[in-house]
């Protein structure tokens, strides 16, 4: 059995949801359980929708019929049968969040933006899945919230791995003695109480990670609109080179520090039960990829450089002078988690400490408004995070080149630095 995980990119109109299921039409008589994103750009979309209702920064019923259209539209394309169910259960979902948006917000905006972006994963895997039966493939849609459960930590959902363990054998496993094809939904689970959550943000690659490792898949793959894992990305860097294999070590560092193929959670559950991961183009499947398993040395062995835009660097130190240890640490780390902040850098000093996140407009004020309280608060924005795994000298020249350097941290296989473009 195979974990199949399809991207956004990959199903974002109706000739790529063709594509798609040729793909799958290729591994006839396999059992495959496969992942899909929303289509496109829903996600984002969708966090529009959240944005203008939770907000009341716009109109959220026209956000949302914006998305609705876009799916009405990939649907006319697919069948040519407007009686199709398909039709019936898609409007059904756009029904359900026109009702919750015509009610005042009563939940925080992490609740209602899990029950609202989830929306995209649902309908994409409803249309898919139809689609692939009109074309005579057999398979079952499953909706994940019924056997993927995660505690209430909403847009950052921990998995319940013993009780979506028990689920998935009695509800899953049964179902590929009827069927070769399982088709479900990536970056959402379901919580006890039957309220939706999310994984947190490109979350699908982590599902396909946890059916791999309940189901003991022989190999999990991700179909992407690059040749593979790249040593950059070729947005940023114009020359960026495939890897032809990759050490669990080496994907797990390259999508902690930020590699977008990857989500930094993906490897782990794979790693622990030796299950190899192929990424793979969607435009040429038959191409060979980068395979990603254990055992292996990366090969080429050359420099990976992940660059992440939007970076603010916050410095934080005691209003008396105090050092930073590790009293004052553990308080820094508890409001960091509270407000669920991901560090990408730190750094220590005696009177300071200095972090580099993701700048969020909705997390990082009321972040560093409560660290106010107690600390003293310093940071910039519109920074830049570049991280080098395997450098050479030449290449931290290279990138670092016309730039201030604010902060720089080095290790003997990474370096990183925080920078922004210098003042002429």
């Amino acid at each position: 059995m195979k974990v199949f995980k399809f991207g956004g990119a990959s199903v974002k109109d109706a000739t790529s949801v063709k594509n798609a299921v040729e793909i799958l039409k290729g591994f006839k008589g396999e059992k495959l359980l496969v992942v899909i994103s929303a289509m496109g750009k829903t996600t984002n979309a969708l966090e529009k929708v959240v944005n203008d209702y939770f907000f009341s920064k716009g109109n959220a019923h026209t956000s949302l019929k914006e998305v609705r259209d876009y799916h009405q539209q990939i649907m006319e394309e697919l069948f040519s049968e407007k009686t199709n169910p398909v039709f019936d259960k898609v409007n059904n979902f756009f029904v359900e969040a026109d009702w919750m948006l015509d009610e005042k917000p009563q939940h925080t905006y992490s609740f209602v933006y899990d029950q609202i972006v989830s929306l995209g994963e649902l309908i994409s895997t409803c249309i898919v899945s139809a689609y692939l039966e009109q074309q005579g493939c057999s398979n079952i849609w499953l909706d994940v919230r019924d056997v993927l459960m995660t505690d209430n930590t909403y847009r950052e959902a921990k998995v319940d791995w013993q009780k979506s363990e028990m689920l998935v054998q009695k509800q899953v496993v049964p179902v590929f003695n009827r069927v070769d094809v399982i088709i479900t939904q990536g970056f959402i689970g379901g919580t006890s109480e039957n309220y939706t959550t999310t994984l947190g943000r490109e979350g699908s690659d982590y599902t396909a990670a946890i059916f791999a490792y309940l189901l003991d898949a022989e190999a999990m793959y991700i179909w992407k609109d690059v040749p593979g894992v790249l040593n950059a990305d070729p947005k940023f860097y114009k020359d960026a080179q495939k890897l032809d294999q990759i050490s669990y070590h080496d994907a797990i560092e390259l999508a902690y520090y930020g590699a977008t193929v990857i989500h930094p959670k993906t490897i782990k559950p794979l790693e622990n039960k030796n299950i190899p991961l192929y990424v793979k183009s969607f435009l040429k499947p038959e191409a060979n990829g980068t395979a990603i398993r254990t055992n292996v040395q990366t090969k080429p062995l050359i420099p990976s450089y992940i660059f992440k835009n939007n970076q603010v660097l916050i410095s934080i130190a005691a209003k008396d002078f105090s050092f930073i240890a590790e009293d004052n640490l553990s308080r820094i780390f508890a409001l960091f988690a509270g407000h669920g902040v991901k560090i990408n850098l730190m750094q220590n000093s005696a009177i300071s400490f200095s972090v580099c996140v993701d700048n969020d407009s909705f997390k990082i004020p009321a972040l560093i408004e409560a660290l106010q309280k107690d600390y003293k608060i310093r940071y910039n924005e519109d920074l830049m995070l570049y991280t080098i795994r395997h450098y050479y000298q030449n290449t931290i020249d290279a990138i670092t080149s016309g730039k201030e350097i604010l902060l720089e941290q080095r290790s003997r296989n990474t370096a990183q630095f925080v920078l922004r473009e210098s003042v002429k």
